[in-house]
């Protein structure tokens, strides 16, 4: 392993020891520094949940408008063409 591996392996250490030792020896109760816990916990469940399904909604999007696009080069019908291309352009905006 390089030296810089090592270096952020201890410092990754030295800070979840630091992280323990203040929750063992912190001034509040057990109770308050587990609710404490468990409702950040919680938050960044939520935060991170989020953002995959912002994420998921944007690669769905993404594919629909390639879709539409698709659909425009191989329609057969000028009407056709242009209605595809506004739905590509509705996800495209969707996606962003």
């Amino acid at each position: 392993m390089r030296s810089g591996g090592k270096i952020l392996i201890g410092l990754l250490s030295g800070a979840a020891a630091g992280v323990a030792a203040g929750l063992l020896f912190a001034p509040k109760k057990g109770k308050d520094t587990r609710k404490a816990i468990a409702d950040t916990s919680d938050n960044y469940y939520k935060g991170a949940r989020g953002k995959v399904t912002d994420f998921s909604d944007s690669v769905g999007h993404k594919i629909d408008a390639l879709k539409a696009k698709t659909k425009a080069s191989f329609s057969n019908s000028k009407s056709e063409e242009k209605i595809n291309e506004a739905k590509a352009e509705i996800h495209e905006m969707k996606a962003s």
